[in-house]
């Protein structure tokens, strides 16, 4: 039997919340006194409401009808508040229940990106790769603290002063970073990827100018042929997104079997199988690092694994496993050169502890590694590829790389967009012969010295 306040009949289900984020409403809610209000008719309601009810009840009869009690506490207050206010209150509060609470206008914004809240009192939003401060704010550092709290809880992790940095994810795939005092000096720090909701292929990478249409050709040729990438670049530089696009082009007769540190990666193939690290408890026992779950991956008969990015010892397991028998795979790095990835590579491969000469490493990654492509987000906010590598072999102790194309950038116009134009080096890469032998023929001029403009 549910209580009297959810024994009402049900009533009609409100109106959907806007897609996109209203500004002023944004700004009524982030008023001082309006923070106050909504705070104090939120804990009104935890009082009123029975909480072990909530997880057998319709949402929509839960939103109903706790909106009912919203308007009726509404009522005991002194706060002046006109119509459209009283509606934003109803709709903040039950985002503070049933959601993210300030967060929740952002995360319905599909013009956002990222969402970055450095502390309590400032929330800047990425909008066409260009960040800007919005009215959004929390009560206090509390209030967020207590919304960081909900949000990591939800997948099984933790985070306070004695592991003050955590990786997770939303429910709808969105990746997020929390830090806290002591590390955060001022108060908690939060940073949301958010999980894009159409998948990323290689056309709208085309559309948005990352990448061109002879390049894209190229590309799809590339995985379809199995061969083994690296995808380079900097925070932000679309990495993930490249990996997702490319993975697109990956027959769907292949078993794949993806690992990451939070799960991000938007395959389409119907035989995905997805694995996700995982942090120690709170006796620091039941840690899966990406090198344990690379290992496992073997075990699991892929064709193809898909490492989401490459950061510490599991990069030599990732190696062993495109030299032997799994061709195709890819992974990103953070770098700011094809040249640097490779370095990087070889840096964190030395991290493992592994009884190795530098040449032996080398050696390695030059057999394991066919191409590196570079990424880049310029200050136009726009996302590039700005250049893509083959490995050529070894050159004495040094690895060798021959560089099939790269954006040469030739200016900037007054409203700060960046121009340029690509250019092909005209050299033949070692991988068409491979392509070839498995029937994927790609244009015969493709790879032909020439410039091709944005």
């Amino acid at each position: 039997m549910l209580p009297s306040r959810f024994s009402s009949r049900l009533k009609s289900v409100p109106e959907p919340i806007a897609q996109a984020v209203e500004p002023q409403a944004l700004v009524v809610a982030s008023n001082p006194d309006f923070l106050d209000l909504k705070v104090r008719l939120h804990q009104n309601l935890l009082d009123e409401i029975n909480l072990s009810v909530i997880e057998r009840m319709p949402r929509e009869q839960f939103v109903t009808e706790v909106g009912d009690i919203i308007r009726e506490l509404l009522t005991a207050e002194t706060t002046p508040l006109n119509e459209r206010e009283r509606k934003q209150i109803v709709k903040d509060v039950l985002d503070e229940v049933m959601g993210l609470g300030p967060l929740e206008p952002l995360l319905r914004d599909p013009s956002i990106d990222d969402i970055l809240v450095n502390t309590y009192a400032k929330v800047y939003v990425e909008r066409h790769g260009k960040l800007e401060l919005t009215p959004v704010r929390f009560k206090d550092n509390s209030h967020l603290l207590r919304i960081i709290n909900k949000m990591v809880a939800a997948v099984g992790r933790r985070v306070d002063e004695g592991q003050p940095v955590v990786d997770a994810r939303l429910a709808d795939g969105s990746r997020i970073n929390a830090v806290l005092p002591p590390v955060a000096v001022d108060g908690p720090l939060l940073s949301i990827r958010k999980f894009a909701r159409r998948p990323f292929d290689l056309d709208l990478l085309i559309a948005n100018e990352t990448i061109t249409p002879d390049m894209a050709v190229m590309l799809r040729g590339m995985v379809r042929g199995k061969i083994s990438i690296l995808i380079s670049g900097g925070t932000g530089s679309g990495k993930t997104t490249m990996l997702n696009a490319l993975s697109k082009a990956i027959d769907e007769h292949e078993r794949i079997v993806t690992i990451e540190d939070a799960a991000e990666l938007q395959l389409q193939q119907p035989h995905v199988a997805r694995l996700e690290t995982r942090q120690p408890n709170a006796d620091g026992r039941g840690e899966i690092t990406q090198r344990d779950l690379v290992k496992n991956a073997l075990r699991m008969r892929p064709d193809r694994i898909i490492l989401g990015e490459v950061r510490a010892d599991e990069a030599f397991d990732m190696l062993q496993a495109m030299n032997t028998g799994h061709e195709g795979s890819m992974s990103t790095i953070h770098a700011n050169s094809p040249r640097d990835a490779v370095m990087r590579l070889e840096q964190v491969i030395g991290m493992a502890g592994l009884e190795m000469s530098p040449r032996t490493i080398r050696s390695q990654i030059v057999s394991a590694i066919q191409v590196v492509m570079q990424l880049a987000r310029w200050t136009d906010g726009k996302r590039r590829l700005i250049s893509l590598q083959e490995m050529a072999g070894m050159e004495g102790d040094v690895p060798t790389m021959n560089e099939i194309l790269r954006f040469v950038r030739t200016g900037t116009d007054a409203d700060g967009r960046i121009h340029g134009h690509y250019e092909w080096k005209g050299i033949r890469p070692k991988f068409v012969e491979q392509l070839e032998s498995m029937g994927i023929n790609l244009p015969t001029n493709l790879f032909m010295s020439h410039r091709r403009g944005e």
